[in-house]
């Protein structure tokens, strides 16, 4: 992480947003299950999950999974991740970007009672419901950490109620439903250290969507990890990413040499 920023130019650089006119083409979740991965990985590591320091907890899980060998994205991305830097990634689908944030964050929370210490966010309800799912996944034997996923669609009494009796320590949802809940003060941002958004280009090229992300962004710390994944970033959309971000590692499997994004 970078040295903290004055807070009033932070929220000022989050502010200077102008509309895109080119869109990124359409893109597809990354899934993580055993078939994906496999049909993804390029062969090239040969290191496993232990060399990443998990949690016994965590490799279990992967065990569980099926899991032999971190694919490409997962072998660049996850070390850095673990540590906590702001982390862009873009990698076609069924590469696995998906456990790269849910493996870094069960890696560094530390579950305490009535705190949500990570947002994911991301423009679909079935996504949010597949992340959810993933985390569920990886957390089976981490029983002390709870997560839970809020969307539209669903009675919002049903989302304030559990946030009220049982508040999860990872919430995933779509912008719309998380911004009405913590306009409400029925869900709290204040101690999130963990900020992720999953297909980041569908929800910042729609300025509807990108002003409610920027808004849900103002209510968490300004000291947290910030990680973005996307199978498909153009080059208006990447400055804007960055925008929400200090000191960050970029993935891009389109550079060999894994150069940075050209901000």
């Amino acid at each position: 992480m970078g040295e903290t920023k004055d807070i009033d130019t932070y929220e000022e650089e989050l502010l200077d947003y102008e509309e895109e006119d080119e869109k990124a083409p359409d893109s597809v979740g990354a899934k993580v299950n055993g078939e994906a991965v496999k049909k993804g990985y390029v062969g090239i590591h040969s290191s496993g999950f232990r060399d990443f320091l998990l949690k016994p907890e965590l490799l279990r899980s992967i065990v569980d999974s099926g899991f032999e060998h971190p694919s490409e994205v997962q072998h660049e991305c996850i070390p850095q991740a673990i540590l906590g830097m702001d982390v862009i990634c873009q990698a076609k689908s069924g590469m696995g970007k998906t456990a790269v944030f849910v493996l870094s964050s069960l890696q560094q929370i530390e579950p305490t009672s009535g705190q949500v210490i990570a947002l994911v966010l991301c423009h679909t309800r079935e996504l949010a419901y597949q992340i959810c799912h993933e985390f569920e996944r990886f957390s089976t034997y981490l029983p002390d950490t709870k997560v839970a996923v809020f969307y539209g669609g669903v009675n919002i009494k049903t989302h304030k109620d559990l946030l009220k009796n049982e508040c999860p320590h990872i919430v995933v949802g779509t912008p719309g439903r998380i911004l009405a809940l913590a306009r409400d003060k029925d869900l709290s941002l204040k101690n999130v250290r963990h900020f992720i958004l999953d297909e980041c280009d569908k929800m910042l090229e729609s300025l509807d969507m990108r002003r409610d992300v920027q808004e849900i962004f103002k209510m968490t710390p300004h000291d947290k990890q910030v990680m973005m994944f996307s199978a498909t970033l153009s080059k208006e959309i990447r400055p804007v990413c960055k925008k929400f971000m200090q000191d960050v590692m970029s993935y891009d499997q389109l550079y060999l040499n894994l150069e940075v994004f050209p901000f």
